[in-house]
């Protein structure tokens, strides 16, 4: 399906927001979802000043040229139909690449070849794909629809490297490659952000219970 689950979007764009990236590739964009997320929120919330003033080159991938609308490209700066293998090679390097959703429609050796490229063309490589993959056939008239291959925490780590931090998700098995700094600084942030919910969420309430009233 051109699409993904629902209950990875927090996840997955909070990552871009705590990166800030200014040049994005998207493997594999299907209906357009990430890229349009992208722009909000990294162009509108909380960031520019301007509406129509879009500062982030955003590029996307797509090897079914049958998926895209007329709404990609006014999400897309650029749009490049065919097999990322071929394509990413001849492409500049950029701050992020997202594979949210690609890896299980590779095979293993083409998908491990696939994020080496990206290692070195990325800054940072946020990778998302299904815990279960399940059974899926093609779809959409799209023979890269089916599923070929089903990852997890260790063949990620083995295929990544150790500068990988993973984002716990009940579906999907969500990733971070970057440097070791970045890594770093980011798993910080995260959990400044749980630490901030807890409190908000079970502390201040407590307290407003059990605060001695003043006469």
């Amino acid at each position: 399906m051109p699409t993904s689950h629902p209950f990875q979007l927090n996840e997955i764009v909070n990552l871009t927001t705590i990166l800030k990236p200014t040049t994005v590739m998207e493997i594999g964009v299907g209906f357009g979802k990430y890229g349009l997320l992208l722009r909000e929120y990294l162009e509108i919330w909380g960031e520019g000043e301007v509406y129509e003033d879009w500062l982030r080159k955003i590029d996307g991938i797509e090897i079914f040229e049958a998926y895209i609308m007329d709404h990609h490209r006014v999400i897309y700066d650029e749009i490049y139909i065919g097999n990322a293998l071929d394509i990413m090679p001849e492409r500049d390097c950029y701050d992020l690449i997202l594979l949210i959703d690609v890896l299980e429609h590779i095979e293993y050796k083409h998908a491990i070849n696939l994020l080496n490229i990206c290692k070195q063309k990325a800054k940072h490589v946020i990778i998302s794909t299904p815990k279960d993959i399940g059974h899926q056939g093609v779809g959409y008239d799209n023979i890269y629809e089916s599923h070929l291959s089903q990852w997890n925490k260790r063949s990620l780590r083995k295929a990544l490297g150790r500068d990988t931090l993973f984002i716990s998700n009940p579906h999907s098995h969500i990733c971070l490659y970057s440097d070791s700094i970045t890594v770093s600084r980011v798993k910080g942030r995260l959990s400044k952000e749980k630490l901030s919910f807890f409190i908000k969420r079970y502390f201040f309430p407590l307290y407003k219970l059990i605060k001695p009233k003043r006469n």
